[in-house]
């Protein structure tokens, strides 16, 4: 589905709503205060599809005061982000870029959400194993002022060994599942020779505790998964510092639709695939390429101010006005 209007047209309100009501949040707002109108009490998405065969109605409430509140498929959900356990959806936005542009903590957290969608009994992982290391610095820094004895450090260096390696074993299965899709996609867009691979050794009791003396003095865990790198890399170069801007765009965009697939391999249905001014810095052989990359593989919605800059028929076509959304 090919969304173009003018620029402030509301492309990016469309996009944002689909996300709202697939997900229960929004890609971009921090707070429900920021997505309903001006002026208004409460904003409403409503939307009714499919999931493979199966029908799906959902109705998503928000509201600046109170918290959203949902339905799907007539029954009321405990929360609005319970959905994202119901329907997948993958997003694009031109701030995703911090992925690649961004420091080590943009890549894990990317890989962490993936991971909670490719193994969702997994989900959990990353924030479990985060409030393990949480209570060891909080330990640390008892010790090192002298208000406890090292004997309270154990019972969290245990769980920070056991709880890392189980999420860098998770880490590196989600990515060895992303990365010949990754590959494959980004030499398609014109990106040769792309790699994304998770660079970073599981912790172990040992190794914690063989740097002991330099956490007591930083209070701080200074070994662990919450200091590894997810490294994206074309040709040996690292697209982080090397890459231009086009690439970077290239190489985000290679990581939506690789999970994309792997997404619908493993549940049978495609997820939805939500792209915003994903056109703007790809040139005419790229974004051919990507046309025929979304073209027949599920619903992908890709946003453009210019119904042209996407040289392939779409499915469908919408124009946004302000306030209007009409066929093309």
């Amino acid at each position: 589905m090919l969304v173009s209007g003018a620029n402030g047209a509301g492309k990016t309100n469309l996009l944002e709503a689909l996300h709202v009501g697939t997900q229960g949040f929004s890609p971009r707002a921090r707070s429900d205060a920021q997505i309903v109108r001006f002026g208004a009490e409460s904003g409403r998405v409503k939307l009714s599809g499919k999931r493979a065969a199966t029908g799906v109605h959902v109705d998503v409430t928000l509201t600046p005061s109170d918290s959203r509140r949902a339905r799907l498929n007539g029954g009321t959900l405990r929360s609005a982000e319970q959905l994202r356990h119901e329907l997948q959806t993958l997003v694009f936005t031109p701030d995703r870029l911090a992925v690649v542009k961004g420091g080590p903590a943009a890549r894990r957290a990317y890989v962490d959400r993936a991971l909670g969608r490719l193994f969702p009994s997994r989900a959990e992982l990353a924030v479990e194993y985060a409030a393990a290391v949480g209570q060891r610095n909080a330990a640390l820094r008892r010790v090192a002022s002298g208000a406890s004895g090292t004997d309270v450090l154990q019972p969290w260096t245990d769980a920070v060994a056991t709880l890392g390696a189980t999420l860098v074993d998770a880490r590196r299965e989600t990515l060895a599942l992303l990365a010949p899709g990754f590959a494959r996609i980004a030499g398609q867009l014109g990106l040769a020779a792309a790699t994304a691979f998770y660079d970073g050794d599981p912790p172990t009791v040992e190794g914690l505790a063989g740097r002991l003396e330099r956490d007591l003095e930083r209070g701080l865990t200074g070994l662990g998964p919450h200091l590894h790198e997810v490294r994206l890399e074309t040709g040996g170069r690292e697209l982080r510092s090397y890459g231009s801007q086009g690439e970077q765009r290239v190489a985000v965009l290679a990581l939506v639709l690789a999970e994309a697939e792997v997404l619908a391999a493993r549940n049978g249905a495609a997820p939805l695939v939500l792209l915003d001014d994903v056109l703007s810095e790809l040139d005419g052989d790229r974004r051919r390429a990507l046309g025929e990359l979304i073209s027949g593989s599920g619903q992908t919605l890709v946003t453009t101010t210019a119904a042209a800059a996407l040289p392939v028929e779409p499915a469908q076509a919408l124009v946004v006005t302000p306030g209007r959304v009409e066929r093309g």
